[in-house]
């Protein structure tokens, strides 16, 4: 017999809210080995994110995966954890509570929470919080600006299974992408312009997404699309000259190929050929985060100077920003419409 999540809290009668859920793809609790394992076994069991047949993948993940990975990210993610924790846990919560700011000063019974899609808070726990607030329509904001099937369409699978244990299943609006919004692509100019002010133009700009398995855009994601996109609504808005910017992939993982250019092979042939002036920017990452802070500003730039370079500016993510505080509230307030 079913077993459906009922509202215990709900008294018939009582006023009904609208819940607004930030998404992100999540963080272990510690930089240690073992929370690590249970993180990246979340992480890489999604069939969203590894399309290798289950009975397959299993062995490989369980035989040597996680046998090997997690001590390698421990001491990657010691690099960046700060005292108060994660960099993307710190950050989405930041754009939450400034969110909250700005959209309670128009619109009553509006309630805020997040959920990482691996690891904690989780996206189930964020959703009950909401329920169990009386929450009766939710807004589901995922922080992945180009969609793709991997991260945003995982986050859709996330709260569609937590749903499936509802009772009573609320209204929903789920927000896709917003790749090519004109204030997401004004919040990536300034954040470029503002640190050309202090650190002057560099001979060469890299817009760094990170990476998905090649076979994935062969079967139709449209992700790659969507990164070329951003990438040149943003120079197009600042008049960049052609050859003066590059759109490249970061982040591989395993044999496969995967879309290319890559970043680090890219930088490391820009320094070989005496480009030694860049500047990398990862639109597709909403907050700082390993893969941006250790990976980009860290790996790379260790890459580009020991061939050869002599300047290498990263350009943070757009963070709590206040451009990027007012795209996240303009999306939900289109969303809000007919609601509140």
């Amino acid at each position: 017999m079913a077993n459906f999540k009922g509202n215990e809290l709900y008294i018939h009668g009582s006023g009904l809210k609208t819940g607004i859920l930030l998404t992100n793809l999540g963080t272990p609790d510690e930089p240690t080995p073992p929370s690590l394992r249970t993180y990246l076994r979340q992480f890489l069991s999604d069939g969203r994110v590894i399309e290798t047949p289950k009975a397959i993948w299993w062995f490989i993940l369980n035989g040597i995966v996680l046998r090997t990975r997690p001590a390698k990210s421990a001491k990657a993610y010691q690099s960046v954890w700060t005292d108060d924790g994660s960099p993307l846990l710190l950050y989405t919560q930041k754009q939450k509570n400034l969110i909250k700011e700005q959209l309670e000063k128009k619109y009553p019974n509006l309630i805020f929470d997040i959920g990482m899609r691996y690891g904690n808070p989780s996206i189930a726990e964020g959703l009950n919080n909401l329920r169990n607030q009386n929450c009766d329509r939710i807004i589901v904001l995922p922080l992945y600006p180009q969609y793709c099937a991997a991260t945003t369409g995982s986050t859709f699978d996330a709260v569609a299974l937590e749903l499936q244990q509802w009772r009573w299943v609320p209204s929903l609006r789920f927000i896709g992408s917003y790749y090519d919004q004109p204030l997401y692509i004004q919040a990536l100019k300034n954040s470029i312009e503002e640190f050309w002010t202090k650190n002057d133009k560099p001979k060469k700009l890299l817009f760094s997404y990170h990476g998905i398995p090649k076979k994935y855009l062969d079967k139709g994601d449209p992700y790659h699309c969507f990164c070329r996109k951003t990438t040149r609504l943003v120079a197009e808005s600042m008049n960049l000259p052609e050859g003066s910017y590059m759109t490249t992939f970061q982040s591989r993982f395993g044999p496969a190929e995967w879309l290319q250019p890559y970043t680090d092979k890219t930088i490391e042939s820009l320094a070989k050929e005496g480009t030694d002036d860049i500047h990398v920017i990862s639109p597709a990452f909403s907050s700082d985060c390993l893969e941006t802070i250790e990976e980009l500003n860290e790996e790379n730039r260790e890459i580009f100077m020991e061939n050869g370079g002599k300047k290498f500016g990263y350009i943070p993510c757009l963070n709590d920003r206040e451009d990027h505080i007012l795209l996240l509230t303009s999306l939900l307030e289109n969303e809000l419409h007919g609601w509140v």
